[in-house]
Protein backbone atom coordinates (compact mmCIF):
# COMPACT_ATOMS: atom_id res chain seq x y z
CA UNK A 1 0.00 0.00 0.00
CA UNK A 2 1.48 3.43 -0.83
CA UNK A 3 0.98 5.66 1.89
CA UNK A 4 2.22 8.39 0.14
CA UNK A 5 0.23 11.39 0.01
CA UNK A 6 -0.05 14.65 -2.42
CA UNK A 7 -0.72 17.88 -0.70
CA UNK A 8 -4.45 17.98 -1.61
CA UNK A 9 -4.90 14.82 0.02
CA UNK A 10 -3.07 16.11 3.24
CA UNK A 11 -5.17 18.91 3.00
CA UNK A 12 -8.46 16.59 3.10
CA UNK A 13 -7.15 14.35 6.02
CA UNK A 14 -6.28 17.57 8.49
CA UNK A 15 -9.95 18.67 7.87
CA UNK A 16 -11.59 15.17 8.16
CA UNK A 17 -9.32 14.45 11.33
CA UNK A 18 -10.15 18.52 12.96
CA UNK A 19 -13.79 18.40 12.18
CA UNK A 20 -13.64 14.79 14.00
CA UNK A 21 -11.65 16.00 16.95
CA UNK A 22 -14.44 18.57 17.71
CA UNK A 23 -16.70 15.85 17.75
CA UNK A 24 -18.52 16.63 14.86
CA UNK A 25 -19.26 14.08 11.82
CA UNK A 26 -17.64 14.68 8.55
CA UNK A 27 -19.35 14.27 5.32
CA UNK A 28 -17.99 14.67 1.69
CA UNK A 29 -20.33 18.30 1.65
CA UNK A 30 -18.56 19.69 4.54
CA UNK A 31 -15.15 19.37 3.02
CA UNK A 32 -16.73 20.51 -0.42
CA UNK A 33 -17.89 23.47 1.08
CA UNK A 34 -14.50 24.20 3.06
CA UNK A 35 -12.19 23.80 0.49
CA UNK A 36 -14.41 25.47 -2.13
CA UNK A 37 -14.32 22.40 -4.40
CA UNK A 38 -17.01 19.89 -6.23
CA UNK A 39 -18.52 17.32 -4.56
CA UNK A 40 -17.02 15.08 -7.12
CA UNK A 41 -13.34 16.21 -6.97
CA UNK A 42 -14.39 15.39 -2.80
CA UNK A 43 -15.45 12.24 -3.64
CA UNK A 44 -12.60 10.84 -5.43
CA UNK A 45 -9.96 12.25 -2.82
CA UNK A 46 -11.61 10.08 -0.20
CA UNK A 47 -12.00 7.14 -2.55
CA UNK A 48 -7.89 7.59 -2.68
CA UNK A 49 -7.70 8.22 1.18
CA UNK A 50 -10.13 5.23 1.96
CA UNK A 51 -7.50 3.18 -0.76
CA UNK A 52 -4.74 4.02 1.32
CA UNK A 53 -5.64 3.17 4.49
CA UNK A 54 -6.46 6.31 5.93
CA UNK A 55 -10.26 6.40 6.67
CA UNK A 56 -12.99 4.51 6.08
CA UNK A 57 -15.19 5.75 3.35
CA UNK A 58 -18.92 4.83 2.22
CA UNK A 59 -20.92 7.12 -0.61
CA UNK A 60 -22.88 9.57 1.41
CA UNK A 61 -21.89 8.39 4.32
CA UNK A 62 -20.36 9.53 7.35
CA UNK A 63 -16.06 9.47 6.95
CA UNK A 64 -14.25 8.07 9.92
CA UNK A 65 -10.36 8.14 10.36
CA UNK A 66 -8.65 5.19 11.40
CA UNK A 67 -5.50 4.46 13.44
CA UNK A 68 -3.18 5.08 10.61
CA UNK A 69 -4.89 8.27 9.18
CA UNK A 70 -4.91 9.76 13.13
CA UNK A 71 -1.17 8.88 13.12
CA UNK A 72 -0.61 11.11 9.87
CA UNK A 73 -3.07 13.92 10.21
CA UNK A 74 -1.20 14.43 13.82
CA UNK A 75 1.72 14.92 11.58
CA UNK A 76 0.52 17.00 9.27
CA UNK A 77 -1.61 19.61 12.28
CA UNK A 78 1.99 19.60 14.23
CA UNK A 79 4.16 20.61 11.14
CA UNK A 80 1.48 23.16 10.79
CA UNK A 81 1.13 24.50 13.87
CA UNK A 82 4.84 24.65 14.47
CA UNK A 83 5.34 26.51 11.03
CA UNK A 84 2.36 28.84 12.31
CA UNK A 85 4.10 29.71 15.33
CA UNK A 86 7.33 30.03 13.85
CA UNK A 87 5.71 32.80 11.59
CA UNK A 88 4.60 34.85 14.63
CA UNK A 89 7.34 34.32 16.38
CA UNK A 90 9.07 36.05 13.68
CA UNK A 91 6.34 39.00 13.47
CA UNK A 92 4.11 38.02 11.00
CA UNK A 93 0.38 38.91 11.60
CA UNK A 94 -1.75 35.38 12.68
CA UNK A 95 -3.59 35.24 9.22
CA UNK A 96 -1.08 35.52 6.81
CA UNK A 97 1.19 33.10 9.07
CA UNK A 98 -1.53 30.41 9.26
CA UNK A 99 -1.72 30.71 5.16
CA UNK A 100 1.68 30.40 5.02
CA UNK A 101 2.24 27.72 7.20
CA UNK A 102 -0.51 25.94 5.00
CA UNK A 103 1.71 26.17 1.92
CA UNK A 104 4.70 25.20 3.75
CA UNK A 105 3.59 22.60 5.78
CA UNK A 106 3.65 19.81 2.80
CA UNK A 107 6.85 20.52 1.52
CA UNK A 108 9.27 20.69 4.80
CA UNK A 109 11.80 18.33 5.68
CA UNK A 110 11.69 16.75 9.52
CA UNK A 111 15.12 18.34 9.72
CA UNK A 112 13.95 21.72 9.41
CA UNK A 113 10.44 21.09 11.07
CA UNK A 114 13.03 20.03 14.18
CA UNK A 115 14.93 23.48 13.90
CA UNK A 116 11.53 25.06 13.86
CA UNK A 117 10.44 23.52 16.57
CA UNK A 118 13.73 24.21 18.54
CA UNK A 119 13.20 28.07 17.71
CA UNK A 120 9.87 28.14 18.79
CA UNK A 121 10.78 26.35 22.32
CA UNK A 122 13.55 29.10 22.39
CA UNK A 123 11.19 32.11 22.03
CA UNK A 124 8.86 30.53 24.59
CA UNK A 125 11.77 30.64 27.42
CA UNK A 126 12.92 33.95 26.37
CA UNK A 127 9.57 35.39 25.73
CA UNK A 128 11.48 39.28 25.84
CA UNK A 129 13.08 38.48 22.80
CA UNK A 130 11.93 40.14 19.64
CA UNK A 131 12.87 39.20 16.13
Amino acid sequence: MENQLSQSLEDYLEIIYTKIKENKKVKAIDISRQLNVSRASVTEALNKLSEKGYIHYEKYGDILINELGIKKAKEIVSRHNELSLFLKNLGIDEKEAEKTACKIEHIISNNVQKRIKAFNNFCKQNPDLKF
